[in-house]
């Protein structure tokens, strides 16, 4: 009897044993290591199955037993847990921790940034590369008066909602979560202060933005920028024609235009400022905060007009008259010639 239950109790202890070792290479055991150390993530689309995610798996993780993790995901019923999101991987984790974080849904975030927008498709290409939405569901949103006009924007405005900075989403924002959040941040930047400062310039909030995408465009020296921001209002205040280069080059869709000619002045577009009177429709960029708080702080003087200098550093000389304007614009144009620059 006392061998029998010596058997049996060592048998109990074996398989007890097994089943611990068992355990630990399906749970504990190291097994994964990201494909690329550079971008160790797997992204899980909204919608997906437990058969998406091992597909997902495939192109992104190494393991070193790809059964043992299908086994672990069974017992720990993974496919009633699957969530979408983005989700960082780290080299030598375990079944247990790789499955522990996809159940949970803890996902890090993704530090969303865009700037030096030029266009609505751009935008929509920029953001597609950092969440989850297509550039076309992005453009269809930016285009759907019924959606944006909650928004106090249109389909020629909307632009206006986006702020440049670093903002914090989770890489499954859809895409009307994430406009809407950029109206609550917009709401946030256009503060009692700035406001009150648009309103004493006569202007809308989004009517500075379109000042500022205008002023963008025209120079990269920051310093410069508020007196050609009271260049533009002077001009507005006088009911002169804006005839701001960039908005022809935006009109003509061509972004390579060096030289604007006087052909490209008679282009029937509403952002033809040479043409029609006041602002355009919309920004002809997304214009940073820079170019925005330009405006709302424009140097006071009494120019009208401004130029490009002639020695390409990339600032300009202003005028109060035509004359004098005519002057150094002839500078300008000479020193085009003479770099061969013709359009």
């Amino acid at each position: 009897m006392k061998k029998f239950l010596k058997i049996f109790f060592l048998s109990v202890v074996l398989l007890l044993a097994a089943a611990a070792l068992a355990l630990y290479f399906i749970f504990l055991n190291p097994n994964i290591t990201p494909v690329k150390r550079e971008r160790p993530y797997i992204f899980i689309a909204t919608g997906s199955t437990i058969e998406n995610v091992f597909a997902s798996l495939d192109t992104s993780v190494l393991f070193n037993n790809k059964f043992l993790f299908r086994m672990a995901s069974q017992l720990m019923k993974y496919q009633e847990h699957v969530y979408p999101g983005r989700y960082k991987i780290y080299s030598g984790m375990n079944n247990l921790e790789l499955l522990k974080m996809l159940r949970s849904g803890k996902q890090l975030p993704v530090n969303l940034v865009f700037n030096s927008i030029r266009t609505r498709e751009q935008f929509a290409e920029r953001i597609s590369e950092q969440i989850e939405p297509a550039k076309d569901s992005l453009l269809y949103l930016m285009r759907d008066e019924k959606f944006l006009s909650p928004l106090d924007v249109d389909s020629n405005t909307v632009l206006t909602l986006f702020i440049p900075n670093t903002y914090q989403f989770f890489w499954n924002t859809s895409g009307r979560q994430f406009v809407r959040r950029m109206k609550t941040e917009h709401d946030k930047f256009w503060n009692a202060e700035r406001k009150q400062k648009a309103l004493q310039l006569g202007l809308q909030p989004a009517q500075v933005t379109v000042l500022a995408s205008i002023i963008e465009q025209e120079t990269q020296r920051d310093d410069e920028k508020p007196v050609i921001a009271g260049v533009y209002l002077n001009r507005l205040k006088k009911k002169l024609n804006l005839q701001a280069d960039p908005t022809l080059v935006y009109a003509l869709g061509d972004f390579s235009i060096k030289r604007v000619l006087s052909e490209y002045k008679k282009i029937d577009s509403p952002y033809n400022t040479y043409k029609y009177a006041g602002l355009p429709p919309g920004p002809i960029c997304i214009p940073s905060i820079i170019s925005i708080d330009a405006v709302l702080n424009r140097f006071p003087h009494n120019y009208l007009y401004f130029c490009a200098r002639d020695d390409f550093s990339g600032y300009h000389v202003f005028a109060s008259t035509y004359a004098q304007h005519q002057v150094n614009a002839r500078r300008f144009h000479k020193a085009l010639n003479q770099r061969g620059i013709l359009k």
